[in-house]
C-alpha cells in the first residue's frame, strides 16, 4: 500500500525548482511547444479525457504503476464552457494547498512548464450520456472533493486523479466496468492507462513536448 501511496502521490503537481525556472520558461516559448499545445486545445470537445505526463521522478513512479502503458501520469475531463475547454481534475501539492478538486484552463493543464507528454482521448458515449457526464463533473466541483491520500476507490468524499474520471465517467455511462480497474497485490485501483487501454477509449492525439 505504501508504494502505490508514494507512486500515486504524483497526481501533485510540484513547483519548478528556481534553478528550473529558466529552462521552463524557454520550454513554454518555444514555438514548436505553443503550436503542441495550441493544436490540442483545438481538438477538445466535452467529454474529452486529457492525459499528462510530468516532470520528475513522482510522475515517473505513478505512471510505473500502470500495467499497460506508461506513458501518462495525470488526467482530467474536459467541459467546453462558453466557447473555451476547461480541465476538471483531482491534484494536490504546492500549486494546489487546498487540494480540492480543480478547475483550469486547457491551456494551464498542457503547459510544457510541468509537463513533458499530453494526450487527447475521447469515449464512446452518445449526446445523452455525455450532456449527463457534465451533470456529474460540475456536481463533483460544487462539492469540491480534497485529493485522496488514501487511494481508497470506496469512498468519494476524497479523490485522486484518475478515481474522478473512472467513478465520473463509468456512472455516466450506467456501468460500473465500462473503464476497468488494475490489482497490484490485492490492492485495487485505477492506473492512468485504464483511461484509455479499454474498448471504449480512441486516442485522437498525443505528443511529446520538444
Amino acid at each position: 500500500m505504501l508504494f502505490l501511496a508514494n507512486g500515486l502521490y504524483s497526481c501533485h503537481q510540484p513547483q519548478p525548482k528556481p534553478t528550473a525556472i529558466e529552462g521552463a520558461v524557454k520550454k513554454e516559448a518555444d514555438t514548436i511547444n505553443k503550436h503542441l499545445v495550441d493544436t490540442a486545445v483545438s481538438l477538445l470537445r466535452s467529454g474529452y479525457i486529457v492525459l499528462r505526463m510530468g516532470l520528475g521522478a513522482d510522475s515517473r513512479l505513478l505512471a510505473q504503476m500502470n500495467r499497460k502503458n506508461k506513458s501518462y501520469s495525470h488526467c482530467g475531463i474536459v467541459m467546453v464552457e462558453n466557447g473555451y475547454p476547461f480541465v476538471y481534475h483531482s491534484i494536490g501539492g504546492e500549486n494546489n494547498p487546498d487540494e480540492r478538486l480543480r478547475r483550469d484552463s486547457a491551456n494551464f493543464f498542457f503547459s510544457p512548464v510541468y509537463n513533458t507528454a499530453i494526450a487527447v482521448v475521447r469515449y464512446d458515449l452518445d449526446p445523452g450520456r455525455l450532456g449527463e457526464l457534465g451533470n456529474i463533473v460540475r456536481e463533483y466541483y460544487k462539492r469540491r472533493p480534497k485529493f485522496d491520500m488514501k487511494f481508497d476507490l470506496r469512498t468519494d468524499d476524497k479523490l485522486y486523479c484518475s478515481e474522478f474520471v473512472f467513478k465520473a465517467v463509468n456512472k455516466a455511462a450506467h456501468d460500473t466496468a465500462y473503464i476497468g480497474t488494475t490489482s497490484v497485490a490485492g490492492l485495487r485501483f485505477v492506473g492512468t492507462d485504464n483511461l484509455f487501454v479499454n474498448p471504449h477509449a480512441h486516442m485522437v492525439w498525443q505528443t511529446a513536448f520538444k
